[in-house]
Parts: structure tokens; C-alpha cells; sequence
């Protein structure tokens, strides 16, 4: 179903969620740092505070909790000081942590941040200290969760593996999960570690790697949205996920679903000062916004918009509905209506504005015709189709896509000249050109809010109506000029010549 973002962040639900994955406490240790020491040539730390956060798997339930889901936490953890920290903290979250097993021989991954300021600056990270073990868990840890977990797998609504290779997601383990799961038609994402074989995630809903991960999975370079592509079409084709996901930071996200189009899903420009913890807010706003029922378009837009309010962040915060609808309506009343493009459009990048458009909480409205010889009734219901929403499409059939229509006498005007004169006009935000004799494919690849025709229609009888109803959109007709149209034009001309 196409909504705005305000839509779908009014209509998420709390999900019950389970989280499986490696398990960290992030420890931040700031203050200020304007000195250098006298011993070495290193900046001195005065720290002034300490800070602990659930980090990894952990992260992710948290950001689920502030977004409103409810939470099971799945992994495993150390019999040491920083594992009772990360219980306590999770459980003051009200992260359901009793699929949390402990391993004597194996150490809490702790990842401890020092970050200094200096001359009232935004603050910096100076220095990261981990302390890790990466082994996979034992074979009697593995056979004790997977029990546990399949055994509860019906009570969630969605699964989300959080892999960061430290040896907790093993292949049995993931496979056992992702089939339980796959059993009760519950729907799970992973976010990939890097360096575990993807043939672990086989069998998963989404499968979301960032672009270097995907970059390894590939062997291609990713430097522009359309290598982009080629890389998760071809994730998609070796056939491991239902959908393939990459995030692309500034760039947003791309994903390859059963219709093998890869689908471009743009994100707005943020002031980025920590990207930590983007990711992991990306995958908990995308299964929270699935469990929800939101299309996946919808909940990727929604994923993009949560991370990057993330990043103007410093550290894994957690970020609420509210503070995503505050950022949405700023960034709302600071754009443009119109966004900085090109009149004249690709279907591929008519959609991605149309993404674009969505993500500000704006209504895109698409009509369609031939549009030769532009008469008062063609701008009457161009006007009226833009009083319908923020951003008027208008796609318009190729000269041979005329002929085949209108016989080959048609069109008057060229399609370049008719593309040119809709540009012109204010109330008209992007013209396309295309040579489909239906709008289908349009319709299917943009998904505009509100469908318009222009003439003597009722909605139900608008071509491509069922598909635009189908995912939730609306279908309109504007008034009609009575004795006005190309056909009438071309006919007096002609009479009169």
C-alpha cells in the first residue's frame, strides 16, 4: 500500500520482534580534549563522562523498544561484568532477554568509545578499544538456542539476525531459525557479517548487506546507483533471499524483489556526525514498518528516514516516532516544492522523485495522455489533476506510440515540442515520454498517489485503475470541455484549409 511517511509512521504497529545475533555493550567515555601530552604525541583526554549502551544485536532490540515494538533478544554473552551490564541495561528497556544463554569461555564483546571535544566543537571519536572473541559458539550452545528459539518462533511477527561474526549466528544455527520461521510464514531480514559466506542467510525474506559487504558478496564494484543495480540483481539471481537490500548511505537503498527490477529508493541529505548505529536502525525500522504490513517500498522509505536521523546523531540513540515526525515535518517545510531536477524525466528517475517526494510527506499525482496540439481543455485539467497533490507527473504517449493510437496522421505536434510546452506550464512538476500503448508499466514502477484522466471518464473506467487501487492509491477524473479536443482541432483545420 503507497502512503507518505506520516501515514506510515502513523500506522506502525508494536510488532513483536525477535532479535538473534552477536550481543555488545558500547561503553562511551567522553570529555574534553585540547592538550596534547608532554610524554608522547597523543591528545590528552579529560574525560567528564561515561556512558553505556546496548550495541550489535543488542542495539538493534533497543532501537525496536524505542520505536514501540515489543522485543526478544537472542544470543549469547560472557559470565562477566560486562554481560550483567548489558542484561541490566536491556532489562530496564523492557528487552525480553530470557533467550540470552551465557558461555564461561568466551568473553562479553565490549566496544569502548572515547570521544573528546575541543573548542566547543562537535564532539569526535578518538579512539575505539574492543575486546572480541570471534569462534563460533560450541556445538551445545548452538543446539540449546536453536531448540529454544524454534520452539517460541510462533510467537513473533517478524525475525531479524543481526550476524556481526563474532560467532554466534553459525549456518546450522540460521538455517533452523530461517526455516521455522519460513514454516509460520513470519518474515525474516538479516544483516550480513562481513566475510560469512551468504550462502548462511539462504532461505531469508530480505537480505540486507551495506556496500561493501556487498561488494565482497559480488565482486563488484559499487561507485554509482547503477552498479548498484547490477550488484543486487545479481545477489537476487544467485537465488539466496526472496529480496535483496543494499544500503547505499547517502544514497539510500536499492533492492531486487521476484519482479527482478531493481527499484532505486532515494533518502534525503542529513548533516552526518556518527554513523554509528545507522545501519542497525535501518533494519530495525524496516522489520518494525513489514510486521507493520507497509509495502516494502513504504518501509524502506521509512528505514532511510530513520537512519538518517540516526546520523546527525552522535552513538547508537534511539530515535522515537515522534522525533521521526518532528524531523519529517522540518524537512518539509525547508524543501522546495519542487526538488532540483531535470522537467524532463527517465521512468527510472520519475520514480525515484516520486520516492523523493513521498519521504517529504508529499502526495504525487500522475496523469497520462498524447497531449498533441495542448488546447484550454488540456491546461484546465492539468491544473485540476495538481490541485490533487504536491507534485504533478505527466507522462505523455511517444510519437510511435501515437500512431499506433490515433493513426498515421498523428501526433501534429512531435513528441519533443509536446514535452517541451507541458514543462512550461507551473502547475506541471516532470514530464515523461513513453511507448507503451497502456500505462501499466508506469503506474507499477512510479506508484503515484492519485491517478488522474482528463475527459468524459468515470474512475472505474480510467485505464490502469485496478492497478493504482491495488496498492492503495486513488483514481480521479477531472471536469471534461464539453466539444474540445486534438481530434475536433486537427478536424476544423483541416475543414478549413
Amino acid at each position: 500500500m503507497s502512503r507518505t511517511l506520516i501515514d506510515s509512521l502513523n500506522t506502525l504497529q508494536p510488532a513483536r520482534i525477535l532479535v538473534l545475533g552477536d550481543l555488545m555493550l558500547d561503553r562511551y567515555v567522553t570529555g574534553e580534549a585540547d592538550r596534547v601530552s608532554p610524554e608522547a604525541s597523543v591528545i590528552i583526554l579529560r574525560a567528564t563522562e561515561q556512558e553505556v549502551r546496548p550495541g550489535g544485536a543488542a542495539g538493534v532490540a533497543a532501537f525496536l523498544r524505542g520505536l514501540g515494538a515489543s522485543v526478544s533478544l537472542a544470543g549469547v554473552v560472557g559470565e562477566d561484568s560486562a554481560a550483567a551490564t548489558l542484561l541490566s541495561v536491556c532489562r530496564d528497556e523492557s528487552i525480553d532477554t530470557d533467550q540470552v544463554l551465557t558461555d564461561s569461555t568466551r568473553p562479553t564483546t565490549l566496544k569502548e568509545r572515547f570521544v573528546g571535544k575541543a573548542s566547543d566543537r562537535h564532539s569526535q571519536q578518538m579512539l575505539r578499544v574492543d575486546v572480541e572473541f570471534s569462534d563460533s559458539i560450541n556445538l551445545s550452545l548452538e543446539e540449546r538456542l536453536s531448540q529454544s528459539l524454534v520452539a517460541r518462533i510462533d510467537q513473533f511477527e517478524c525475525v531479524l539476525i543481526a550476524d556481526y561474526a563474532k560467532g554466534v549466528c553459525t549456518q546450522p544455527l540460521l538455517q533452523r531459525v530461517i526455516d521455522a520461521a519460513t514454516e509460520h510464514r513470519i518474515p525474516v531480514l538479516a544483516d550480513p557479517g562481513r566475510g560469512v559466506p551468504i550462502e548462511n542467510y539462504r532461505g531469508v525474506t530480505i537480505l540486507k548487506p551495506n556496500r561493501t559487504e556487498t561488494e565482497a558478496f559480488s565482486d563488484l564494484a559499487i561507485d554509482s546507483l547503477e552498479s548498484a543495480r547490477h550488484a543486487v540483481a545479481d545477489l537476487h539471481e544467485q537465488s539466496v533471499a526472496q529480496t535483496v537490500l543494499i544500503t547505499l548511505d547517502k544514497d539510500g537503498c536499492v533492492f531486487c524483489d521476484e519482479s527482478g527490477t531493481p527499484q532505486h529508493i532515494p533518502t534525503s541529505q542529513r548533516d552526518v556526525y556518527d554513523i554509528t548505529g545507522a545501519g542497525d536502525m535501518f533494519l530495525a525500522m524496516l522489520g518494525l514498518s513489514l510486521a507493520s504490513d507497509h509495502s516494502l517500498v513504504d518501509a524502506a522509505a521509512l528505514a532511510n528516514l530513520a537512519a538518517g536521523v540516526e546520523v546527525e546523531r552522535v552513538g547508537s540513540v534511539p530515535v522515537t516516532i515522534e522525533e521521526l515526525k518532528s524531523s519529517l515535518a522540518e524537512n518539509s517545510h525547508q524543501s522546495a516544492r519542487r526538488p532540483d531536477h531535470d522537467s524532463l524525466v527517465t521512468l527510472e528517475a520519475a520514480a525515484s522523485l516520486a520516492a523523493a517526494y513521498r519521504q517529504n510527506a508529499q502526495r504525487v499525482v500522475l496523469t497520462n495522455g498524447c497531449f498533441d496540439l495542448l488546447h484550454y481543455g488540456h491546461v484546465r485539467s492539468l491544473q485540476e489533476a495538481a490541485a490533487m497533490g504536491d507534485a504533478l507527473i505527466v507522462a505523455i504517449n511517444s510519437d510511435a506510440s501515437v500512431r499506433n493510437l490515433k493513426g498515421p496522421d498523428r501526433p501534429v505536434v512531435r513528441e519533443a515540442e509536446r514535452a517541451a510546452m507541458l514543462t512550461a506550464l507551473s502547475c506541471v512538476n516532470h514530464v515523461l515520454i513513453f511507448d507503451d500503448e497502456t500505462p501499466h508499466r508506469l503506474l507499477r514502477t512510479i506508484r503515484p498517489d492519485v491517478l488522474v484522466k482528463g475527459g468524459a471518464y468515470s474512475p472505474h473506467e480510467v485505464v490502469g485503475h485496478e492497478i493504482v487501487e491495488a496498492y492503495g492509491g486513488k483514481v480521479a477524473t477531472t471536469s471534461h470541455v464539453a466539444g474540445l479536443s486534438t481530434t475536433n482541432l486537427v478536424s476544423t483545420i483541416r475543414e478549413e484549409s
